[in-house]
């Protein structure tokens, strides 16, 4: 393999590659905003239940009557008119080609991994026994470009899960011709979003490749000597991490462990922290393939989030777990193929060492503290 060398590409214009890559996707500390639909047909009229983010609801439609930062459930229940208002609009279902009406029956209120939901109970006036079924998402689309609605479909033969987007509004069911590859296809390309607009993640990845282009001897760095030994130490990283959020992604999903959200969001938090700090002044007694399998334990609890929330069945879920974790490692590989022959063309110069190593770390370590502080304590700084 060639190895690439400084001398012959300015280091400014590979140090502005690299931020560019680093900060073009759009960064989210926390889970990203989702609504859950699922659709049951197959009984005598079609039926649905829509979960919302209360905070959501507050934030297009203003739920806190008395300003005082907690919504009751009798603020939310004078609000019902509106919210069913306010969802129905931007929900449109046809059976067979015929438009659906649909009303909200019942209003409740559950908990997900990310806090409290508005749930509507829909009924719609169309035979549940269908052949064709379209469905147009477009909730919070025009304010929140990362919301993603996620649909369970189900009958008494099937069950299916999809993933609408700003991208992909309109979703087109046959319940006839459900094959299990559509549902991993969908959770490939949630996967690699997650990953895309998991700032945390990537700052955790960021923190591990740094390094990957320099050798520890004596507690000092030293460029690595070949673009093949940083390769391979890249090797190692992701695939420890990999193998590491699979087993707590597994698990998590499986039901077998369960954590409170915020003590993985802060866990998560820290864990970056301690990568960064462990760059500036190396003393944790491990190499960087090990840390990334401890710290990579704790994301995958963090990843299961995102599945968790849906109720799906167990083949379903199996499904959608493996094509999530597919995507989640595409989206990790992009970022890697991109970054390291920058970082490694840099890694003999003052920039890289300073600006790139040093610095970065600080402010990796920052940012990450801040995103700690506001994950314990419940408060915004970044506003994330």
């Amino acid at each position: 393999m060639t190895v690439m060398h400084v001398g012959n590409v300015r280091g400014a214009d590979l140090l502005w590659l690299l931020l560019t890559c680093l900060l073009s996707a759009p960064a989210l500390a926390h889970k990203p905003s989702d609504s859950y639909l699922t659709i049951t047909s197959g009984g005598e009229q079609l039926a649905a239940k829509w979960d919302i983010a209360i905070k959501d609801l507050e934030f297009v439609i203003g739920l806190d009557a008395d300003q005082n930062g907690e919504i009751t459930w009798g603020e939310l229940k004078i609000q019902r008119q509106e919210i069913a208002a306010h969802a129905l609009s931007r929900l449109h279902v046809t059976a067979d080609s015929r438009n659906c009406k649909l009303s909200v029956t019942e209003l409740l209120v559950t908990q997900h991994s990310d806090g409290a939901y508005a749930v509507l109970m829909l009924q719609a006036d169309c035979p549940g026994d269908v052949t064709c079924l379209n469905i147009h998402y477009n909730l919070l689309f025009d304010v929140d470009p990362t919301h993603r609605g996620l649909v369970l479909y189900r009958n008494e033969a099937v069950a299916s899960t999809h993933v609408l987007s700003p991208s992909a509004k309109t979703l087109e069911l046959h319940p006839g011709e459900i094959r299990w590859w559509h549902s991993f296809q969908d959770y490939v390309q949630e996967g690699v979003w997650h990953i895309w607009i998991g700032f945390d993640h990537q700052l955790f990845l960021l923190s591990l490749l740094l390094p990957a282009v320099l050798v520890l001897r004596c507690r000092q760095w030293h460029p690595a000597e070949t673009f093949g030994s940083a390769c391979r130490s890249v090797l190692q990283v992701v695939t420890m991490f990999t193998l590491a959020h699979s087993i707590t992604l597994w698990l998590a999903v499986m039901e077998y462990v369960s954590l409170p959200s915020q003590l993985v969001e802060a866990s998560i938090a820290l864990s970056i922290v301690i990568a960064a700090v462990n760059n500036l002044y190396p003393v944790l007694p491990l190499s960087n393939w090990v840390i990334a399998f401890v710290f990579g334990l704790v994301h995958g609890f963090g990843f299961a989030n995102v599945l968790l929330d849906l109720g799906l069945t167990k083949v379903t879920l199996a499904l959608s777990l493996l094509g999530f974790n597919v995507g989640v490692e595409l989206g990790q590989i992009a970022i890697v193929m991109v970054c390291l022959p920058v970082i490694y063309a840099l890694r003999c110069t003052s920039i890289y060492r300073l600006v790139l190593f040093r610095t970065g770390s600080v402010l990796i370590a920052f940012v990450a503290g801040l995103w700690m502080y506001e994950r314990v304590f419940n408060r915004v700084i970044l506003g994330f």
